[in-house]
């Protein structure tokens, strides 16, 4: 099974952007505009619309408040299995680290979905930036 980590590291209070990550219905508003261009909740579970018209069906598997911690499995398309879980960490004064970690098969889709993991954190750090300089 390919496991993918990222570290996403921004100058913005930990409270802030996990308020951000934890708005599970949001993501094309308050974290990655323009790679997501929507996001609808059906019960348990978020339908996300990337923008290169991608559809993918996320199941919410843990949302704690307590460690900053989401996590979430994508059912069909081209993967097997996929589960993937953001925490935000305290990192200094003001400032966080987001861990990003998928766990995915086939293997051979590792490049894909680290190119889109990559894509969404190149986003999500200055759209998290710009957002705490406004409070």
């Amino acid at each position: 099974m390919a496991s993918i980590r990222k570290e996403i590291f921004v100058d913005a209070r930990a409270e802030s952007v996990w308020a951000a990550i934890r708005d599970v219905g949001a993501l094309h508003t308050r974290l990655v505009p323009g790679f997501v261009v929507d996001t609808r909740l059906e019960g348990d579970a978020r339908i996300v619309t990337f923008g290169n018209g991608m559809v993918v069906r996320e199941l919410i598997v843990d949302l704690d408040d307590a460690a900053r911690r989401l996590a979430w499995l994508a059912r069909g398309g081209q993967l097997s299995h996929h589960n993937a879980s953001v925490q935000v960490l305290a990192d200094g004064d003001g400032k966080s680290r987001i861990v990003w970690i998928a766990d995915l098969l086939p293997n051979e889709r590792a490049g894909d979905i680290r190119a889109m993991i990559e894509q969404a954190a190149a986003i999500m750090k200055p759209t998290l930036e710009a957002r705490a300089g406004r409070s």
